[in-house]
C-alpha cells in the first residue's frame, strides 16, 4: 500500500548560489518547512526584496518496500518559481512554475541501507518562459508548501501526470433526484490480475454507492440515490475511494472529496447554483502572512477561509496563481465558490516559452484541483492588456481556452480584464464569463462612476455575462478625518467607497461576481504608498489578520445572515469640532445610539445608519443597539486632532495637481493637441520615453501628480507599467485629473527633440 511520508522537518538552508552539494551540510542554516527567504523583505518596505538561486538539502532513509519493484517519489507541494531536484548528486527533475505540485520517481537514485541526500535549488530569479513575468504582488522564493516521500508498489495510481491524483470523479444531478458519479482512475503498469473497486460514501461514512473496473479500463459511472446536494450554505461531501485491487490484496489507494451540485450563468439572471439565483459577492485572496510571507501552515490557511466565512461571503478569486490544496480542502468544507487561475499576468510574453509555461501551469491547475467541488470557475488571464493588444495574445487565449474546456468541460472559464478594455474587444467572447478589474474612485474616476459604466456595458452587451473581478481602495487605519477624500489614504474614505460599491452590486443581481480587492493586506516590495511601504493595503483585514477594517463590516452587513452591528470611527479615537459624525453598519432593520448612557437617536435605514452627534469634553461612551446585538467605543473631544490622522503627501498632492498649470506657462489647454514629427509627446510609452531623460522627468512627475505612482526605471512597478502610455494612463485616472492636464503634458513634451 501507498505510503506518505513528511520531509518537513530537518532541512538545511544556504542563501548563496554555491551549486548542488554531494554530502550533508552541516554548516548551512537549519530550517523547517514550510519556509521562504522572503518571509522579511518581501513585505518590509525596502523597496526591493532576494531574488536568488538557493539551496535547500535534507538526509533520509530509503523506505523499505514489502513488494518487489516499489517506487519512490518525492513530491514537491510547490516550488517559488523554478526548482531542481537532486538525489544523490543526480538531477531528478526540473521544474517550471511556483505554484503547483510536481513529483519525480527517484527510485533507481536510491542507496540501500544508508542515508541519501535530497538536494533542491530553488529560483524566484526572472526567467523569460516562467509566468508570472511581471505583476503587484511579492515572488516568494522557497519551499512554502513542504515536501513528501511516497511510496507505491510497481503498479499503482499514478503520480506521473502533471502532479494530479490518479483519480477524477464527476458528480452529476440526475432528474430523479439522485446523482450519477463518473469515476475514472488511472493506473500506472496495469495488467489482467488488477482491478479498480470503487466506494462512494456520505458524509456520515455509509457506503452508498459500490463498482469495480478492470486496471486497463477503469471509467465508469456510480449511481447516488437520494443525494444530497453541495449548497453554499450546507456543502455536503461525499468521499470517492478507489482502491487497486490484486486478487484478495489492496495494493494502492486514493480518495477525493466530492459535491453534488449544477451551476451556470446567465447574462440578466447571473449566477444559478442547484437551480437557485444566487449572485457571488466575495473577495480575492492572496495566500501571504505578515513577516511568515507565503510559507502558511494548514491551520493558517483555515484561519483564512474562517475570516472569510465569518464576512459572510460566498465566493473567493484566489488570485493570481494555483494556492494550496489545504484552502481548496477549506473551500470544499465551507462552502466557498472558488474562481481558480494561474498566472498570466500583467505582461504578454512572446517568447513560445512562456506560452508553453501557460499552458503547462494550466493543466497543472485544472488537474490536481478537478475534484473541488468549490471550484466552478478556472480564470485564464488577468491585466493581460496593459501591454496592448495583439493577434497573437487574442489567439494564445483562445488557445488557453480550448484547453481548459478540453481537459474539464464541466465548469465555465473566465478572464480578468484590466479596466482600460475596450466595451468593444475581441477579448470578449473568448472565455464562457467575463470580468473587470475596476477602481473608478480609487485609481480614477469617480466611485459614482461604477454604476452606471456596469449598466452601459450591460445593454451593449446583453449576450455576455458580466462580473467585477477587482475593485477597492487604500485603507490605512492611523488616518483618520472628518471630510474623506480619494486618495487620503484613510480608513473612513476606504469604507465609504465600500458602502457605496456594495450597494452598487446588491442593486444588480445580475453582475454575476463580485470580488474585493482584496480580503488582506499582502506583500509588494516595489510599493510605496500612504506611508506604508512595501504592502498593497487594500484589504478589508490587515496582514498579520489582527484587525479588520471599518469596511469589512460594510460587507458583513450586506451579506452575513447572522444579526450583526458595528460601530465605526473607533480608531478615530480623538475628534476635534462642534459634532462628529457616527457611522454605524447593521443588517438590522434599525440601530438605537446612546451617548455616555443617555439615548440620542433611533434611525431606520439598509445597512448604513448616520448619526451626528456632540461630544461632551474629555472622553464619551458610544453604544449601538441593533435588535439583541450591541456594540461600543469611547471618543474623545480634543481641541485639535492628532497630526497623524492625516498623510502629508496628501495636501502636497492635492496642491501639486491644482498647481500643474503654473509651470507649464500661457498656453490655451483646450486646444487640439498636436503631434509634430520628430518630437516626443503623450503616445510613446513609458519605455521609449525614458531614452529622454528630460522627457522622462516631465512624465514622471506629472504620473506621480494624477495617479500616485512612481514610474521610472528600476523604481516601483516599472516592469509591469513601461508598456503603458501617458495618455493611458492619465486616461485610467479620468476625473482625478483636472480638465487640460493631458492637453498641457503634451505641450511640454513636444518641445523635447527626439533626437
Amino acid at each position: 500500500m501507498r505510503k506518505i511520508v513528511n520531509l518537513n522537518a530537518g532541512w538545511k538552508f544556504i542563501g548563496r548560489d554555491v551549486g548542488s552539494v554531494d554530502c550533508y551540510p552541516v554548516d548551512w542554516q537549519d530550517v523547517t518547512l514550510p519556509h521562504t527567504w522572503n518571509a522579511v523583505d518581501g513585505m518590509d518596505g525596502n523597496g526591493s526584496y532576494d531574488r536568488g538561486s538557493y539551496w535547500y538539502a535534507r538526509e533520509f532513509a530509503a523506505p523499505k518496500q514489502p513488494l518487489t519493484g516499489g517506487r519512490t517519489y518525492v513530491e514537491v507541494l510547490a516550488a517559488g518559481q523554478q526548482a531542481t531536484v537532486y538525489v544523490n548528486g543526480e538531477e531528478a527533475v526540473y521544474h517550471e512554475g511556483g505554484y503547483s505540485i510536481f513529483r519525480a520517481d527517484i527510485t533507481d537514485l536510491l542507496k540501500e541501507n544508508e542515508e541519501n541526500l535530497l538536494v533542491i535549488n530553488c529560483s524566484n530569479e526572472y526567467k523569460d518562459s516562467v509566468y508570472p513575468q511581471s505583476a503587484d504582488f511579492t515572488f516568494y522564493g522557497g519551499l512554502y508548501r513542504g515536501v513528501n516521500l511516497v511510496s507505491v508498489p510497481d503498479t499503482h495510481f499514478d503520480l506521473d501526470y502533471f502532479g494530479g491524483p490518479g483519480l477524477m470523479v464527476t458528480p452529476k444531478p440526475c432528474d430523479c433526484g439522485g446523482a450519477a458519479f463518473e469515476v475514472r482512475a488511472y493506473v500506472t503498469n496495469p495488467d489482467e490480475n488488477f482491478t479498480v473497486l470503487y466506494s462512494i460514501r456520505d458524509a456520515e461514512g455509509r457506503e452508498v454507492a459500490y463498482g469495480c473496473r478492470p486496471a486497463d479500463d477503469t471509467a465508469t459511472t456510480l449511481y447516488v440515490p437520494d443525494a444530497t446536494f453541495w449548497e453554499i450554505d450546507a456543502p455536503y461531501l461525499y468521499t470517492v475511494t478507489a482502491i487497486l485491487q490484486r486478487r484478495n490484496e489492496a495494493y494502492d489507494e486514493v480518495s477525493a472529496k466530492a459535491g453534488v451540485r449544477s451551476f451556470s450563468c446567465e447574462p440578466d439572471k447571473g449566477f444559478i447554483i442547484n437551480g437557485v439565483r444566487t449572485p457571488l459577492r466575495g473577495v480575492s485572496r492572496h495566500q501571504d502572512l505578515l513577516y511568515k510571507g507565503n510559507a502558511l501552515t494548514k491551520e493558517e490557511h483555515r484561519r483564512d477561509a474562517e475570516i472569510i466565512k465569518e464576512l459572510g461571503a460566498n465566493t473567493i478569486r484566489l488570485a493570481h496563481y494555483q494556492h494550496s490544496q489545504d484552502f481548496y480542502d477549506a473551500c470544499d468544507e465551507l462552502g466557498f465558490v472558488i474562481w481558480a487561475e494561474i498566472p498570466f499576468i500583467s505582461v504578454f510574453n512572446k517568447d513560445p516559452g512562456a506560452h508553453k509555461n501557460c499552458i503547462s501551469q494550466l493543466k497543472e491547475l485544472i488537474i490536481q484541483n478537478y475534484n473541488h467541488p468549490s471550484i466552478c470557475f478556472w480564470g485564464i488571464s488577468n491585466e493581460i492588456l496593459i501591454g496592448g493588444i495583439s493577434e497573437k495574445l487574442v489567439e494564445s487565449h483562445r488557445e488557453l481556452n480550448a484547453l481548459a474546456k478540453e481537459l474539464d468541460p464541466t465548469r465555465l472559464t473566465t478572464i480578468a480584464h484590466v479596466s482600460m478594455t475596450p466595451v468593444e474587444s475581441p477579448m470578449h467572447h473568448i472565455t464562457d464569463v467575463i470580468s473587470y478589474n475596476h477602481y473608478f474612485g480609487w485609481y480614477g474616476g469617480r466611485m459614482e462612476d461604477n454604476g452606471p459604466w456596469l449598466d452601459d456595458f450591460h445593454a451593449k452587451h446583453p449576450d455576455l455575462c458580466l462580473g467585477m473581478s477587482e475593485y477597492g481602495c487604500e485603507g490605512i487605519i492611523t488616518y483618520h478625518g472628518p471630510e474623506p477624500a480619494c486618495k487620503d489614504y484613510s480608513e473612513e474614505y476606504q469604507a465609504l467607497y465600500h458602502e457605496h460599491l456594495a450597494k452598487v452590486f446588491d442593486e444588480r443581481p445580475w453582475i454575476w461576481s463580485t470580488h474585493v480587492w482584496n480580503m488582506f493586506d499582502f506583500g509588494c516590495a516595489a510599493r510605496n504608498e500612504g506611508g506604508v511601504a512595501g504592502r498593497n493595503n487594500k484589504g478589508l483585514v490587515t496582514m498579520d489578520r489582527k484587525t479588520k477594517k471599518d469596511s469589512y463590516y460594510v460587507y458583513q452587513a450586506y451579506w452575513s445572515k447572522k444579526p450583526m452591528v458595528h460601530l465605526c470611527g473607533k480608531r478615530y479615537a480623538q475628534r476635534a469640532g462642534e459634532t462628529t459624525e457616527i457611522r454605524v453598519y447593521s443588517n438590522q432593520p434599525a440601530v438605537v445610539l446612546y451617548m455616555n448612557g443617555k439615548q440620542m437617536e433611533k434611525k431606520s435605514a439598509e445597512k448604513v445608519f448616520v448619526f451626528t452627534v456632540a461630544l461632551a469634553e474629555g472622553f464619551n461612551t458610544i453604544l449601538a443597539v441593533a435588535g439583541d446585538v450591541k456594540d461600543t467605543m469611547t471618543l474623545e473631544k480634543v481641541a485639535r486632532e492628532p497630526e497623524i490622522y492625516v498623510l502629508p503627501e496628501v495636501n502636497e498632492r492635492k496642491e501639486g495637481v491644482a498647481n500643474w498649470f503654473t509651470t507649464v506657462g500661457d498656453m490655451d489647454l483646450k486646444a487640439p493637441m498636436e503631434f509634430p514629427d520628430g518630437k516626443w509627446n503623450i503616445k510613446y510609452s513609458m519605455e521609449k520615453l525614458a531614452s529622454c531623460p528630460e522627457a522622462l522627468d516631465v512624465v514622471s512627475k506629472a504620473v506621480k501628480l494624477a495617479t500616485n505612482f512612481d514610474v521610472r526605471p528600476g523604481v516601483g512597478m516599472w516592469d509591469m507599467m513601461k508598456a503603458m502610455t501617458p495618455e493611458s494612463m492619465v486616461a485610467m485616472a479620468g476625473s482625478m485629473v483636472p480638465e487640460g492636464f493631458l492637453e498641457s503634458l503634451n505641450a511640454q513634451l513636444i518641445k523635447l527633440d527626439k533626437e
